[in-house]
């Protein structure tokens, strides 16, 4: 587990889902595999063929780009899958189910976290999948609101997501009868697996950041939060 910029008194934790709330190596590679192979099948192309192409296209962007890593959503884009294309294909070709179950230390960490912070969800997939994944874990009550994929049309990093997100922390603190100070970047920690995509935006908006390698490091957060 590595910090970043930890604010003094954090008031909303935003958490990444995938290899963030759970550890499932499997259920994590299957995810963009099987986009892979169903467009591989739409254009007619050999599996290892598509996959190759794919890999080929990250290790050249990660070289145009200081080392940083691409999300599959906007690395489809430019093979002419669109955004719109790309949560319908996640919507039908993800099944939590067959990988995850329900985590009980989980769930306990994240009820003492849900005592002191507002907490939501944001990911690169689309809100459908991702509520099927919270709840097969267990942890769906946690996190009323999510901020997909088809939230913002738009991958992370994205400063529109970040966004979203603020909006709900703030909406839910104006509906609990807070409305002196609005919720700003500052009162918020990103929590994810992965720095580029999870968290250096975050940060250099003036998050805190939290980079984890998974449901177990998560479980541990109340030692440094609480």
């Amino acid at each position: 587990m590595e910090k970043f910029n930890l604010p003094a008194n954090p008031r909303v934790l935003i958490f990444d889902i995938d290899m963030t709330l759970y550890t499932c190596p499997e259920y994590a590679h299957e995810q963009i595999d099987c986009q892979i192979r169903h467009w591989a099948q739409l254009k007619g192309y050999q599996v290892d063929s598509a996959r190759a192409m794919i890999a080929d296209f990250r290790r050249k962007w990660a070289a145009e780009h200081n080392g940083q890593k691409i999300s599959l959503g906007n690395l489809f884009t430019s093979f002419g899958v669109s955004i719109e294309t790309s949560i319908e294909w996640r919507k039908t070709l993800f099944n939590p189910a067959d990988y995850l179950h329900r985590d009980e230390k989980l769930i306990s960490a994240l009820s003492e976290l849900s005592k002191s912070f507002y907490m939501i969800c944001v990911t690169n997939n689309p809100v459908e999948p991702a509520r099927k994944t919270l709840e097969v874990i267990g942890i769906s009550e946690f996190f009323p609101e999510i901020i997909g994929l088809d939230t913002c049309m738009a991958s992370k990093p994205s400063k529109k997501i970040l966004d979203a997100a603020l909006q709900k922390a703030n909406d839910y603190f104006e509906n609990l009868g807070e409305t002196g100070r609005k919720i700003s970047y500052s009162d918020c920690i990103s929590i994810g697996d992965r720095y580029d995509i999870d968290l250096a935006l975050a940060i250099e908006l003036g998050m805190g950041g939290i980079l984890v390698s998974g449901s177990e490091e998560v479980c541990n957060l109340s030692d440094i939060l609480l």
